[in-house]
């Protein structure tokens, strides 16, 4: 059974600055360690994501960082790099390591997501460790100064196949707390047959539909684990990847208006592929407001995403999911022929 933090009741819980236990300076990881660091700059996404792909490679990792990717973390709006993220570099001005610290907002759990690596000629030598711990510090200073009331979390995303990463953050006091699944189907099999409930139509997603979209995607997920609220400014940066042409939304015209019942955002990420030895395209997220849930919405969205993937010559459709979904998705994705490939774990500290 998936373990679910328990949420202290805001009456009882000591401010953040206190409960966050924020180190009050820290100090970059030491000289012993034979690496110079200072803050990450965006001249650095070149080489940066090349230490990515070095870590990816060594680790056998199935899905990968593209450098569209990498520049959109280092100009995202919720990293400061000058406070929030630090490389080291090597006598040669090589980049070994990499640390970032990003805060996301939240109605129910505030939360800092860290980023980190080093390149696995550099390892067993403490590296690690250090850059875990600036990580940490970091995270616990940001989480103090939002002053917030809410359960704050420190969290870490590790492919399940990433053993390094993994007894790194173990070792550091993190615990595993929720497992998300990565899924395949075969666009060469037949397509199930998913009729659509009276009065429900599937459109291709439009700029016009974005913000309906988003306010139904903030009343599909409210129930989900891990899931806030986006913002209209959040929701705006979108990733690199997203795809209109594979993306739709599903409309209830029986009502004097239409009304987004569901919809289904898709990517395309070319820089897994080859790791993965297959094309895909990604459902990267589908949601169904309650009020239609259990109607087949889900079923009939993705069928339509894979008829959109087969033509554009894509061998599989792809997704992923949180094995503990409330909503019932692990099974529905498996009935229509979806399978497991591989994992992420998520490890945590709770505040």
């Amino acid at each position: 059974m998936t373990p679910v933090a328990r949420l202290v009741p805001v009456s009882t819980r000591e401010p953040i600055a206190v409960r966050a236990d924020p180190p009050a300076v820290i100090d970059v990881p030491p000289a012993h360690l034979e690496l110079i660091w200072r803050p990450l700059q965006l001249r650095d996404a070149t080489p940066l994501h090349g230490l990515l792909q070095a870590i990816e490679t060594a680790e056998g990792a199935r899905e990968r960082q593209s450098y569209e990717e990498v520049v959109e973390l280092l100009t995202g709006p919720l990293v400061d790099l000058g406070s929030d993220s630090l490389g080291g570099f090597d006598d040669a001005g090589t980049i070994r390591a990499y640390a970032l610290v990003e805060v996301r907002p939240g109605e129910k759990v505030l939360r800092a997501l860290l980023r980190g690596g080093v390149h696995p000629r550099w390892r067993g030598r403490g590296i690690g460790r250090a850059v875990l711990s600036w990580m940490e510090g970091r995270g616990r200073q940001r989480l103090a100064a939002s002053g917030t009331e809410l359960p704050t979390r420190l969290a870490v995303m590790v492919e399940e196949g990433a053993r390094d990463q993994r007894r790194l953050y173990a070792a550091g006091g993190f615990s595993p707390i929720r497992w998300y699944t990565s899924m395949r189907r075969d666009l060469s099999a037949p397509m199930p047959q998913t009729p659509l409930p009276e009065g429900l139509q599937i459109a291709p997603w439009h700029d016009g539909l974005d913000e309906t979209v988003r306010l139904a995607h903030n009343e599909a997920f409210a129930d989900h684990w891990g899931s806030e609220p986006f913002s209209a400014e959040a929701w705006a940066h979108q990733d690199a990847h997203f795809t209109p042409g594979w993306s739709f939304v599903a409309l209830d015209a029986s009502g004097a208006e239409p009304e987004v019942a569901g919809y289904l955002l898709s990517g395309r990420y070319p820089q897994d592929w080859a790791a993965l030895g297959y094309t895909c395209g990604y459902a990267d997220v589908v949601g169904v407001r309650p009020a239609w849930r259990r109607q087949g919405v889900a079923a009939a969205l993705l069928v339509t995403a894979m008829a959109a993937y087969r033509a554009a010559d894509m061998e599989y459709a792809c997704l992923r999911v949180d094995t503990a979904n409330p909503t019932g998705a692990l099974g529905l994705y498996e009935r229509l022929g979806y399978q497991a490939t591989h994992g992420y774990v998520m490890y945590s500290v709770e505040i």
